[in-house]
Formats: structure tokens, sequence, C-alpha cells
């Protein structure tokens, strides 16, 4: 199975050049954050694929605007084909805006989710929009990742965490891909398509 993951860069590759013979073989798109409502509307019609997605720190306007027929995973656990997906969105907080946390606010949002992970059984993806703590994230507050984040794939082992916030052009080493213990991390800055099987 071919999943479409997008964050924080709206694609010109999709966006102005769209061609549906691009998503011939994706089933499902997920985006980790910080994208225009209209831009994930654009695709969910023009592909009929669903979308998920959680809020990144910058997505303010999904408040009053939501992607419509969009699927927001923030705080939850969705199963889609059997394959179970969490979502957890926002920032490190460093200004008080919206989807922004301390650790240990994401932490209760995370232990919010106890009785779902346990009927659950685990969790495949894990979806958030910032990275794990010292794994690809910054060095400044905004950037900062969650150690939350290594604790759930500590005890879950998801096969996947996929996440955005850190971009190409933050001047630094930018590694789509990367691992912790047994789980594949990947940054789905822009666009980033993979197989799930």
């Amino acid at each position: 199975m071919k999943i479409l993951v997008i964050s924080d860069e709206e694609s010109k590759y999709y966006w102005d050049y769209f061609n549906k013979e691009q998503f011939k073989d994706i089933e499902l798109i997920i985006s980790c954050g910080d994208l225009k409502p209209q831009y994930l509307q654009f695709l969910v019609t023009m592909t009929n694929l669903p979308v998920l997605y959680v809020h990144g720190n910058h997505d303010s306007c999904y408040k009053k605007t939501p992607p419509e027929g969009c699927i927001c995973i923030d705080d939850t656990i969705y199963v889609h084909n059997g394959i179970r997906i969490m979502g957890l969105g926002g920032s490190m907080e460093y200004s008080g805006g919206d989807f922004q946390y301390t650790e240990d606010k994401m932490r209760r949002r995370y232990k919010r989710l106890f009785f779902k992970l346990l009927k659950s059984g685990g969790i495949d993806i894990l979806v958030t929009h910032s990275p794990s703590y010292q794994i690809n994230d910054g060095s400044d507050l905004p950037h900062k990742g969650f150690e939350v984040f290594k604790e759930i794939m500590d005890k879950y082992s998801p096969k996947f965490h996929i996440h955005g916030h850190v971009h190409k052009s933050y001047g630094r080493e930018f590694k789509r891909v990367d691992s912790y213990k047994d789980t594949t991390i990947i940054n789905a800055c822009e666009r980033y398509i993979f197989d799930y099987e």
C-alpha cells in the first residue's frame, strides 16, 4: 500500500501541475500540518482519496475553516484498512499560540489516549507535526522535538513515525528518512511517498 505524506510546503508538483496519474498507486494521504486548508480540500476533491491530518503550529485558520472532506486525527486513533494511525499534532510551546504544547501538555494528550490504545492493541503509524526530541529536530525551542514521542515508540514500536515541521530550507542537514529502534521515521516536508507493507 502506497501512502503519500505531506507537510509544511504546498507542492507545486500537485498544486500547480495536477495530474491524476500522479496518484494512481496511492491509497491514502496524510498531512503532518502547516498546509493551507484549501490545499487539502483540493487534494481530497481531485484524488477522491482519504486525507488525514494533524494540526501544525501555523494552522490557526483551521479553527474557522477546517479542510472540508478531510479527517482530523489529532488526539485519536484512526484505523484505515486495518492500519492503526495515531495523531498528535502541534509544536513545542514558544509563543502561546494555537497548537503549541509544553512537554507536559503533550504527555497528557498521549495519556488521554490510554483506553483507545488499549482497545486497539497499539499503533502502526504515529503521525505528529513535530519530530521526536534529538531525532533530526532543531536546537531552538520552536523546533525542538518532544521526548514523549520516543516513549510512544519505545512502548508500541509503530512501524512508522511521520512528522513535518523541520524544513529542507533551514540550512542544516535535512534527513528525509531515519530510524529509532524498530520505527522508521519520515520527514513529510512538502511530499514523500512510502510503501506500507
